[in-house]
């Protein structure tokens, strides 16, 4: 039974507590784990594995080896039970593998217990989406939202056993002193405090700009979806923008916002945010909850699905979970289905989702469609209220035509008769000339 601390993977040279979960000064060779619970789907595994394959790649490893079991239920003690261990051994001395990867979250005792017995690191999928968080956050609010998820996931794993730490004698001190599990017990837990209070600075910072948004008139859509959907290259292609887009996983971690001009004149501020995954790792959710307000506090979420994608109802699933999860799930919602130039003439996926937007954010078919939809999206989700404006009252005729759309004027002795489209706030502040 070798010692996971002597081998040459990511834990067994960070030892779990700081750096990256896999080790990039080489390619780590990984094998992949998967398990199929009672009342599961073994297809479904196997696309899970697929995408966890996806996920180890662009983390900076190879796949060598990839070892699939049906259970009823998890082994309390190595999740997958002793007779699979001992598989997943003899694959992993055959491909000399570093590091075992399973596609289900570990608790802290099955991590340990594996590790004891593999004599090879072995972590989860949640390190791995941890991982190439940490590579890709560039932002000192997404570095800082990345560190603190990556801490919340490694506190409960801190190593046992360690020796003793110095202490300082005198009276009152004197004593077996503490362990280093201790001292790095409450590091950790200083950081995370620290973590938190500097994100909830940024979170007041950014509901202050919220309200002054609101203020404004000016709706907002966020754009959400599925990991490499496009999400990017169409904020780019609709604003003229140039937000970085790469073909990889979690290329976007921090969230974009530009403004755009919809077809009957309204300005609507446009945000780019985080893709999704299937088992996003909760530490992620709560770590990234003030970047996902703007998403819970939207006019309209553009929901970006990849037609061309392995399981286009799968991912458009996904998204729907976490945007429960994060208080989305009742802001109006648009799907659209992006990279439509490579199916080839294929059939699109649609399903149940016949309403569905067909665009292609590579050579822009579809946006004038689908920037006539985000405008009666954002109307049939206003009130027609009517106004009267004197008329020597013209800047607020020029508030009203850049807060709603208008829909009808006519004048009398006095001045205008507008029949207007309004979100509550506008109508709230034009609440003087408001007379029905």
């Amino acid at each position: 039974m070798a010692d996971s601390e002597t081998h040459r993977g990511g834990f067994g040279t960070h030892g779990g507590e700081s750096g990256a979960f896999i080790e990039r000064t080489f390619r780590e060779k990984i094998v992949l784990v998967g398990v199929t619970l009672a009342g599961g789907d073994p297809a479904r595994t196997d696309a899970d594995l697929d995408e966890l394959a996806q996920l180890i790649d662009t983390a900076g490893a190879d796949e060598v080896g990839r070892l699939a079991q049906r259970r009823n239920a998890p082994d309390p003690s190595t999740y997958i039970g002793k007779g699979k261990v001992d598989e997943i051994l003899s694959v992993c001395e055959q491909v000399d593998a570093d590091t075992v990867v399973f596609d289900d979250e570990l608790s802290p005792a099955q991590q340990f217990n594996l590790e004891k017995i593999l004599g090879r690191t072995a972590i989860d999928r949640t390190a791995v989406i941890l991982d190439i968080f940490a590579q890709n956050a560039s932002s000192q609010e997404g570095q800082a939202q990345v560190e603190l998820a990556q801490l919340r996931y490694r506190l409960p794993r801190l190593r046992r056993g360690r020796a003793f730490s110095q202490q300082a004698g005198g009276i009152g001190t004197r004593g077996p002193g503490e362990t280093q599990l201790e001292v790095d017990r409450r590091r950790i837990q200083r950081r995370i405090h620290k973590l938190e209070a500097q994100l909830r600075a940024i979170a007041k910072n950014r509901a202050v700009q919220s309200r002054s948004r609101r203020r404004s008139a000016q709706s907002a859509v966020a754009i959400v979806g599925y990991t490499n959907a496009g999400k990017s290259r169409l904020l780019n292609l609709l604003t003229d923008s140039g937000v970085l887009v790469q073909n990889r996983l979690f290329a976007t971690l921090d969230a974009a916002t530009r403004r755009l001009e919809l077809p009957g004149g309204e300005r609507v501020l446009l945000t780019d945010t985080v893709g999704f995954i299937q088992k996003l790792p909760h530490q992620l959710v709560e770590a990234f909850k003030s970047t996902l307000d703007v998403v819970a506090e939207a006019d309209l979420l553009l929901h970006i699905v990849d037609a061309a994608g392995p399981d286009p109802d799968a991912h458009i699933a996904a998204v729907r979970q976490v945007l429960k999860e994060i208080g989305a799930g009742e802001v109006p919602e648009l799907l659209v289905y992006n990279k439509c130039d490579l199916l080839a003439g294929r059939d699109i996926p649609l399903g149940a989702n016949r309403d569905a937007i067909l665009v292609s954010a590579a050579t822009g078919e579809g946006t004038d469609k689908l920037l006539a939809a985000m405008a009666d999206e954002l109307r049939s989700s206003a009130t027609i209220f009517e106004l009267h404006v004197p008329y020597a009252r013209g800047e607020v005729l020029a508030a009203v035509q850049r807060a709603g759309h208008v829909l009808a004027t006519d004048s009398d002795e006095t001045g205008y008769r507008i029949q207007a489209r309004l979100d509550d706030a506008s109508a709230a502040r034009l609440s003087e000339w408001v007379v029905g």
